[in-house]
């Protein structure tokens, strides 16, 4: 991907940032500066986000390793301000092995979820939901809760969501892969007009999300050798 950097790689898959993920590190800058916060929990803001976002590289290869299981390689994993790109060289053929990997994902950030909370019950840190906010509120715990967030959004069954192609993989081993695919998209579209819908009322962010969903479908979902695992959040 063009305008992208490489910052690490591992088991032979290079990990790059865009350049336009610069924009959420100023955006979370601005959003601390704003609530009048200190340069101090600035800089804890934007480690929140580098935060979230090595779990989002985990959540990637977790796709990855799985599909490398079926020796399938992955190029590379970009990471961008909505999310992360695992680029495979095609997909699974067997329905199941693509539902191995479209799970694998969201497995990860539950297990992280699940770490967090354990810690935090042992070392008697957990505190209300309703005392965390989106720049202050205790560090892990909110780390916590995004990952939870990442599950649930990712498993909505609308591509590019890994619930989209769990959706299709599961159908697929009831019946013909194309009226599965045709199926599995059709509910993708409709969970995209309904977050167009809901974002002319609540969030603008949800319109966004519709629009990816729908660009989405339309270039990759129909192809069964799609080799791209866009993860939103």
């Amino acid at each position: 991907m063009k305008w992208s950097w490489k910052i690490g790689e591992y088991k032979g898959i290079g990990v790059y940032i865009h350049a336009t993920f610069l924009l959420i590190i100023i955006w979370v800058a601005y959003l601390h500066w704003d609530a009048g916060q200190s340069l101090a929990e600035t800089i804890n803001g934007i480690i929140f986000v580098l935060a979230i976002f090595a779990c989002v590289v985990l959540h990637e290869f977790g796709h990855a390793l799985t599909a490398q299981k079926y020796n399938i390689k992955t190029r590379d994993i970009t990471l961008l301000p909505i999310g992360g790109v695992a680029r495979l060289e095609r997909m699974p053929d067997d329905p199941r092995q693509e539902l191995y990997v479209a799970l694998a994902g969201p497995a990860v950030n539950v297990v992280i979820a699940a770490a967090i909370f354990i810690w935090l019950m042992i070392t008697s840190a957990l505190e209300p939901v309703t005392s965390l906010t989106v720049t202050s509120g205790s560090f892990l715990e909110r780390l916590m809760i995004v990952n939870i967030f990442l599950v649930l959004f990712n498993m909505l069954p609308a591509f590019p969501m890994d619930g989209g192609r769990v959706t299709r993989a599961l159908l697929a081993m009831r019946m013909d892969y194309a009226r599965a695919t045709h199926i599995a998209a059709n509910l993708g579209q409709g969970m995209a007009l309904l977050f167009g819908f809901l974002g002319f009322f609540t969030n603008p962010f949800l319109i966004f999300i519709a629009l990816c969903c729908l660009c989405c479908t339309d270039l990759f979902f129909f192809s069964r050798k799609n080799r791209y695992i866009f993860d939103l959040f």
